[in-house]
């Protein structure tokens, strides 16, 4: 409360985020899952949205988080789901890119900002690595940041999934 009127549900909302941010028992690992859950579930209803049957794999098939159909074409898709909760840099190397899997990537951003998704071929991202800056390709620390795939128009490309 502030000057004797209830708080507003975004200052709830920022004071929520803010305790669970301190909270020291909470581990890196399980903030980690739920990340990729999250980002996982809201692609799922993206795709179901555009009429793209959709099963989430809830990580019973190793290297694949989603399976995809769209009955409109006939393809079916293999998705890689890489999710992070704040615009930086999203931690994928090279090597484990599969170029048959479509990969999407997910900035989930604060509670009342909107969702971000960046949707990339894997054929792109395995066979043009320099596209996506040199750090992709670092041994000890790959990735890359979330600005190369907004400037290279990767930003809510959906119609991959149209596409024969």
């Amino acid at each position: 409360m502030r000057s004797g009127r209830p708080a507003s549900r975004r200052e709830l909302t920022q004071a929520l985020a803010l305790m669970n941010d301190s909270i020291a028992t909470k581990s890196k690992r399980a903030d980690g899952q739920m990340t990729g859950l999250a980002g996982e579930l809201f692609v799922a209803a993206e795709l179901l949205k555009r009429g793209i049957q959709t099963s989430i794999t809830f990580g019973n098939a190793k290297a694949i988080d989603l399976l995809a159909h769209n009955p409109d074409t006939g393809r079916t898709f293999t998705v890689q789901v890489k999710a992070i909760r704040r615009k930086n840099v999203f931690p994928i190397a090279h090597n484990k890119i599969n170029p048959a899997h479509v990969y999407v990537f997910v900035v989930l951003n604060l509670p009342d900002e909107a969702v971000q998704y960046f949707i990339v071929p894997g054929a792109i991202l395995a066979n043009e690595p320099a596209r996506f800056t040199h750090w992709f390709l670092d041994p000890k620390f790959p990735g890359f940041n979330w600005r190369i795939l907004q400037e290279q128009g990767f930003e809510n490309a959906w119609h991959l999934f149209a596409e024969h």
